[in-house]
């Protein structure tokens, strides 16, 4: 099996009404590669925004069944991190990496 970049690990921030409410307590919310483990989300953080990661949490995101234009399509799943900062700690999504 093919080693996962630290890079490709973190796919893009998650940025919605929810994920706004949740920064309020110092978490932040990421899409993630499908086989990322919560060790190697952990430290992919930390080495791309040099901050402290309390606890990570991880949701699978089943894939759909939706209608389009009068054809089934499958909407793709995901995996998403809902990542814990240490207290006094923020990433700021809008400057970039």
């Amino acid at each position: 099996m093919k080693k996962i970049n630290y890079i490709d690990a973190i796919r893009n921030p998650i940025i919605t009404e929810k994920a706004t409410i949740l920064s309020e307590q110092n978490k932040t919310v990421f899409k993630v590669h499908q086989k990322a483990s919560k060790k190697t989300i952990k430290s992919n953080i930390e080495k791309l925004f040099k901050v402290n990661v309390i606890k990570v949490n991880i949701v699978n995101k089943k894939p759909k069944q939706k209608m389009r234009q009068g054809r089934k399509t499958i909407k793709k799943g995901y995996k998403k991190a809902i990542i814990t900062l240490k207290k006094g700690q923020s990433i700021d999504l809008t400057t970039g990496i």
